[in-house]
């Protein structure tokens, strides 16, 4: 008899499905299509627009009922969506195991998604470029341009040229993936299980992972304090400064931390804050720290309210673990909207977080790493090299802080380490341009001691924003 997914009656078994719709977003939407494309029909995919929708069509077509929904579980693990599985009585340990016997995706489809999951916002403009005269019409995504490949019998699970002819030019690690679902096709070796290749977790991997990261147990995840000067005494106000501070609030309040914004303080203010947070006893019971300071920078410093320049390893060296005894052996990560050179940027709506402007590119002259104190668990997120500028639009609040709130908010319920979740940020960043040339660019730079994966568990009282 399969196993029950839900210990329940009808109605709280379909609460519990719709929970999980709700709580997906539109790029998950698209994910979960893509992945079905072999198990319901062309017209009736065209007409989903939810994950309702979708589970109601694998209903109807007998492939989800109350008795038996591992293909939800399925779909949620590969997505990494594994938060989600507990509302249908899954782990992702159990989902992993019984993926060779009961997982209905195919190891082509999967290898697919995966390519989707690789694929850059660069790589993704070049291979519409190369498919320009086979597919016209510019697709939205790259899951979007592959079932256009498939629509035009460009590709198929036996028919690949094609799509190695493109990935080929993008990247060897892209065609690797192809290469290697070939090679264990022709071998018969192909089984759901080995599909996931690099994707999935094993069972030993899963508990490596475990002893190598940060523990994320305690009921107080941590505290948060975010400076956001916008006022200054002769600098300019930092219009979309709050649009930034608002994000990062809602983000990390989300996360189980418990945050503190702290607006327009002088640096005689800022060290008193500090003093008092190093101090705070909640540091013993929690498991991370949070410090987002939003401001006008220099070369290796920031400003206060009152044009007062801080040393930036100073900020960071209040939480030594001489200094915060609370914090030793746990995370404290560190991120700065804050120029760190004079160079502008133009556009009418940008501004630069910089004291004073000129309009020439410096040269990055030093990395961030010299101002993080000499032992371990410190990670310093920065907006720019140094030498250069931090872009903030004034509307829409700056490239980087929206960028990480991003990311936070879509890869955490994936179970995305912080510094995998900042590559993608750098990626995002650098594929802006503040001029419409596209010649001037930004790129952010982290620097870290981190001994372990810095994981974010998503709150079980709370869902994904």
């Amino acid at each position: 008899m399969p196993r029950s997914c839900i210990n329940m009656e009808d109605d709280n078994y379909l609460e519990k499905l719709l929970f999980i719709s709700e709580n997906l977003g539109h790029n998950d939407i698209e994910a979960l299509k893509f992945l079905c494309s072999d198990l319901i029909s062309l017209g009736n995919l065209e007409n989903i627009n939810s994950a309702r929708q979708l589970f109601e069509q694998l209903m109807r077509d007998d492939l989800l009922n109350k008795e038996n929904c591992f293909l939800v579980a399925e779909l949620l693990f590969l997505i990494k969506q594994k938060h989600l599985l507990c509302q249908i009585g899954y782990t992702k340990e159990e989902v992993q195991k019984e993926l060779s016997t009961k997982g209905k995706i195919s190891s082509y489809r999967i290898m697919l998604y995966n390519l989707s999951e690789e694929i850059t916002i660069e790589d993704f403009q070049h291979a519409k470029f190369l498919l320009r005269d086979s597919i016209p019409k510019p697709p939205k995504c790259f899951l979007s341009l592959l079932r256009n490949m498939e629509k035009q019998e460009l590709l198929s699970k036996n028919y690949l040229e094609k799509l190695e002819f493109v990935c080929k030019n993008l990247s060897k690690s892209l065609l690797k993936r192809i290469n290697q679902y070939k090679t264990e096709k022709e071998e018969k070796n192909l089984s759901v299980a080995s599909g996931l290749a690099e994707c999935l977790w094993n069972t030993s991997l899963q508990e490596n992972m475990e002893a190598t990261r940060y523990e994320m147990t305690s009921k107080h995840r941590g505290l948060c304090i975010i400076f956001n000067n916008c006022t200054f005494k002769t600098m300019d106000y930092r219009e979309g400064s709050c649009k930034d501070a608002g994000e990062l609030n809602s983000v990390f309040k989300w996360l189980g931390f418990t945050v503190t914004i702290h607006e327009n303080k002088t640096k005689e203010e800022m060290e008193n804050i500090l003093h008092l947070c190093k101090n705070d006893s909640k540091h013993q019971e929690s498991d991370c720290f949070v410090c987002c300071i939003l401001t006008h920078g220099n070369s290796g410093c920031v400003y206060s309210s009152d044009d007062k320049s801080i040393a930036i390893k100073e900020l960071l060296n209040y939480f030594t673990a001489n200094q915060c005894p609370g914090l030793i052996n746990k995370p404290k990560l560190f991120f700065f909207q804050a120029c760190q050179g004079k160079d502008a940027q133009e556009g009418v709506l940008l501004e630069a977080d910089a004291r004073s402007v000129n309009n020439s590119l410096s040269v990055p002259k030093n990395i961030p790493q010299m101002y993080i104190p000499k032992e371990a668990d410190f990670l310093l997120g920065m907006a720019t090299v140094d030498g250069c500028f931090a872009v903030r639009h004034i509307e829409k609040g700056s490239w980087y802080i929206q960028a990480l709130c991003h990311y936070l908010k879509h890869l955490v319920p994936r179970e995305e380490d912080i510094l995998s979740i900042l590559t993608m940020v750098n990626n995002e960043v650098s594929q802006q341009a503040a001029d419409k040339k596209g010649k001037i660019k930004q790129m952010p730079q982290p620097a870290f001691t981190l001994r372990k994966k810095v994981i974010f568990p998503v709150p079980s009282d709370k869902s994904p924003l």
